[in-house]
């Protein structure tokens, strides 16, 4: 062999190393029959948020980063305008001590017509955890619908757990429930202690045809003022004991009965007590409370008062009759909700004895991006009839340990907010959050 020849054959054999090396680094240049065997190649995420649904979620009291996290496959915006499903999430009180949650899913633009209703009941005995936990799989549910009808619902998967067992339930409490809370503080400075002592007690047992309360209540604050030749403690004390019982007559009618009872050292009672049977009713039904009420209670009835002072007019003990009537409004919508409530009452020996209030609670969207908060709570009172008769002194008066004459009560307060920029979301980054 030619001594020429050798390196020509190891450039040529090296140049054919160098071609089945790249061959095989570049799909493109497989055979054709490889990609039937192969995995087709997805489409890129950003492709397929594009045709994510479009989510505004209405919800006051949600963990909205875990929702985010455990829920990508929808893109969240922040106006409804910009929303194809708006969901509206509601809490009531239910009758174990939890809450009720309503999950209301309205469907717009492509989706318009798809509605839905989704409920969750929690109960005491849940964690934070677990609520969140069940919560948002409520969300899953109703929002699956949409997305089947996206590409996304190829990234998604649906499954259950290991084991489902049909049970039948047996509540042992028949739907009683109790609740104790206590909360006692101490605070203390060289010339100054406080102990404040707040207990309670709540009974409640809820059935679509019962409701009944009662609720045990009582506070007890002691503050002590220390200077160089002066040692005085006040004291301010209350208790009482609220209890309600409903019975439902229908879809509108309710009939109940209201028994207080309390004994206030501010308010100049040992001991009060009023009995007042009442009629509710509600001129949309109570299965759509979650979404609007307009209810009208009237009760009427009897107190008793045992005065700790004389009062302004001269009664130490006293014997009332009186009526009240309230009217109650509320509705919550994708534009915002407004709860109002008006209320009076009066005695029947004394009618200018009297008492009209009323509470107002707005939260509005104006128009896209701006949003209206609103509360009102108003009062004109002429019906203290337990004040106690003579001057307060300065630290009654600062300290609030008597209660003042007063022909009003007023607190209001208005807020606007106004966002712009990104319609969406979607992005959770909990770094430096709270």
């Amino acid at each position: 062999m030619k001594p020429q020849i050798i390196p020509r054959l190891l450039i040529t054999l090296f140049t054919a190393l160098v071609s089945i090396a790249a061959v095989a680094q570049d799909p493109v240049k497989e055979p054709a029959s490889e990609p039937l065997t192969e995995p087709a190649s997805e489409p890129a995420p950003d492709n397929l948020r594009e045709n994510a649904v479009r989510l505004f979620l209405d919800c006051n009291n949600c963990d909205l980063s875990y929702t985010r996290q455990e829920i990508p496959w929808v893109n969240y915006v922040r106006q409804v305008q910009d929303a194809q499903v708006y969901v509206l999430v509601t809490r009531q009180n239910s009758g174990n001590g939890g809450d009720l949650y309503t999950y209301t899913f309205h469907g717009m633009e492509e989706f318009k017509g798809m509605d839905d209703t989704l409920t969750y009941t929690t109960n005491p005995q849940n964690t934070s955890v677990e609520i969140r936990e069940k919560r948002t799989n409520i969300l899953k549910a109703g929002l699956i619908r949409f997305a089947s009808r996206t590409p996304l619902i190829d990234e998604i998967e649906i499954s259950h757990t290991s084991s489902l067992e049909q049970e039948e339930v047996v509540d042992r409490w028949k739907n009683w429930v109790f609740e104790i809370q206590t909360s006692p503080q101490y605070t203390a400075e060289e010339y100054y202690k406080r102990l404040e002592l707040e207990n309670s007690l709540r009974i409640t047992k809820v059935t679509p045809d019962i409701k009944l309360e009662v609720e045990i209540d009582q506070r007890f604050t002691k503050q002590r003022f220390i200077e160089d030749d002066l040692d005085t403690t006040y004291i301010r004390s209350y208790v009482g004991m609220d209890n309600l019982f409903v019975k439902s007559l229908g879809e509108h009618w309710s009939a109940g009965l209201i028994w207080e009872i309390n004994s206030s050292s501010s308010e100049n009672y040992d001991l009060t007590t009023r009995v007042m049977p009442a009629l509710e009713y509600d001129l949309f039904p109570y299965s759509e409370a979650t979404h609007r009420q307009l209810r009208f209670l009237y009760s009427i009835g009897y107190q008793y008062c045992n005065y700790t002072d004389t009062t302004i007019f001269n009664k130490i003990t006293e014997n009332l009759f009186g009526q009240q009537i309230r009217i109650a409004y509320e509705v919550q919508k994708k534009w915002g909700s407004v709860y109002l409530s008006v209320w009076g009452l009066n005695y029947f020996h004394d009618f200018s004895k009297n008492m009209v209030a009323t509470d107002l609670y707005a939260r509005i969207r104006v128009f896209k991006g701006l949003s209206l908060f609103l509360n009102i709570e108003a009062a004109h009172i002429n019906d203290q009839l337990s004040l106690r008769k003579g001057e307060l002194s300065e630290a009654e008066r600062l300290l609030r340990l008597r209660e003042q004459a007063t022909g009003y009560q007023l607190e209001t307060g208005i807020g606007l907010t106004y966002t712009f920029g990104s319609i969406y979301n979607n992005v959770v980054n909990p770094r430096f959050g709270d």
